[in-house]
């Protein structure tokens, strides 16, 4: 059987073990495209299966790259950058040349720079040691940028084979589906899902007679929010828009929440901005200091949402991470929710991810 891959995730196709990657009916065999039993209940009813793969499973087949030739392009959420970078990238992938693609472009608001982008990305990637060939800003959702990106692939592979990475959820699946689409009008040829590991294996789609475009499995970063909220909850988080910023205007000792995932207090300074960038869906509470803690224990789940309940279910305790921050422009980043945007410093804050959620700060992007 596993001469067959299925078309949506590009695991073997089996007919023998439900629970295991690639299980579909032998009735399925008889159609003309083939697709497991987990991305039919995906792709037509929005259902998720887990499967039995450990988060080094992904990372094992993505080295698979450094023995082949061919243009390797890493797709960035512009929105979570330091979530979606895959650390590491070049030790997997060889000697072959990267391309930086920042996706998702739409839903930052209009007034950004986009070359002050394109520039902060190629600094961010050098800093995490990744020499990248160029930088292209797309998103993929709406087709902008793909064609422009499409002719530079084209440009620099050279004939050779290209390999698609990047972390769940950053939106490969759609990317490649927008470039089949616009090269050959065959629409969803590979399945695409908001949910953490759509793929399971490298899906082969031919270029020509020698060379083909590689869609890889999804790496998993457990620092992400995405890994801690219910399918609904991401649906929430998941910013679809373009991101419309919220300002407070807080005096020292007052608290921000953002439903009831992460919450950013004021500890010491003068009255300050802080401009917040979350997905439109995300209620923003703020509180004082002193009943920040009461309100999370009365009020989790329903002032403060999300999250639901199956997310508070399997969401760890808050911790508690305290900067202090000097007098540059900063963003305090949550990792796969959002940021907010200190504009003068001299401040001491406080943010409270879910245990293993990154929180970090960054030259201010906007």
């Amino acid at each position: 059987m596993s001469d067959i891959q299925c078309q949506g995730c590009g695991a073997a196709i089996q007919t023998t073990d439900p629970e295991q990657p690639g299980y579909a009916p032998a009735s399925a065999l008889e159609r003309e495209d083939i697709i497991c039993k987990r991305c039919f209940r995906l792709k037509h009813y929005n259902e998720v299966q887990d499967v039995p793969y450990q988060d080094d499973d992904f990372l094992e087949m993505l080295n698979q790259i450094s023995n082949n030739e061919g243009l390797v392009v890493q797709l960035v959420d512009i929105f979570d950058f330091n979530g979606s970078f895959i650390p590491g990238l070049k030790r997997l992938t060889g000697n072959n040349p990267v391309l930086l693609v920042g996706n998702k472009m739409d839903v930052l608001p209009k007034s950004v720079n986009q070359g002050k982008v394109k520039q902060w990305l190629k600094k961010s990637a050098k800093e995490l040691g990744l020499k990248v060939e160029d930088v292209y800003l797309i998103s993929a959702e709406k087709n902008q940028g793909v064609e422009e990106l499409s002719q530079a692939i084209d440009k620099l592979r050279k004939g050779r084979d290209v390999y698609i990475v990047g972390t769940t959820n950053v939106g490969k699946s759609t990317f490649i589906n927008t470039l089949i689409a616009n090269t050959s009008g065959v629409k969803e040829a590979i399945t695409t899902s908001y949910f953490p590991g759509t793929t399971l294996g490298f899906i082969d789609i031919p270029l020509d007679e020698a060379s083909s475009l590689y869609d890889t499995p999804g790496v998993i970063h457990r620092h992400q929010m995405a890994h801690y909220v219910s399918d609904q909850d991401l649906k929430v988080i998941t910013p679809r828009k373009e991101i419309k910023p919220k300002v407070y205007q807080l005096n020292g000792e007052q608290t921000l929440y953002f439903g009831g995932l992460a919450r950013l207090d004021f500890n010491i300074g003068e009255r300050s901005s802080f401009i917040c960038y979350f997905s439109n869906e995300l209620n923003i509470h703020r509180t004082k200091l002193e009943k920040a803690d009461d309100l999370y224990n009365n009020h989790l789940g329903e002032l403060l949402t999300p999250p639901d309940k199956e997310t508070i279910e399997k969401l760890p305790p808050l911790k508690e991470h305290t900067f202090k921050i000097k007098g540059e422009k900063t963003d305090i980043v949550f990792s796969g929710l959002g940021w907010v945007t200190i504009p003068e410093g001299n401040i001491t804050v406080t943010a409270h991810v879910p245990e293993g959620v990154k929180v970090s700060l960054r030259e201010s992007l906007i």
